[in-house]
């Protein structure tokens, strides 16, 4: 199996020991990603649909760094700090796929910060 480290340029800084994206032969292994910029300041505090958007597009850096696009994208797990996010959180999410959207869950959960609202780690197929 080949494997090799997916680093987006402008990723923010890791805040644990791992690697923003994994790709293993033909799939993509995207880290939960959360809403913060390259120095790791976080975007949007108190907007889920601000969060979302940047969250989305940390996803789609590592996918297309990968030589992939967000079609690509099979399965999302999807981690909310508050399920009354829900309905605005899907809003900014039917944006990035539309069409034939990829399997996935949503649950509630503690985030890694509390100014945190949503959280998505994602498998891509190329």
């Amino acid at each position: 199996m080949s494997r090799s480290v997916i680093l987006p340029p402008g990723s923010p800084p890791p805040l644990a020991p791992y690697s923003p994206g994994i790709r293993a032969d033909n799939v993509v292994y995207v880290s939960g990603m959360l809403s913060m910029d390259e120095a790791g300041k976080t975007v949007g505090v108190g907007d889920v649909r601000a969060q979302t958007r940047k969250v989305l597009e940390s996803v789609k850096s590592v996918v297309e760094a990968a030589g992939g696009s967000m079609s690509n994208v099979a399965y999302n797990m999807i981690f909310l700090k508050d399920l009354g996010d829900y309905a605005a959180m899907n809003e900014v999410y039917a944006q990035y796929f539309p069409g034939s959207p990829p399997a996935r869950f949503c649950i509630r959960a503690d985030l890694v910060r509390p100014e945190f609202l949503v959280e998505i780690t994602s498998i891509a197929h190329l």
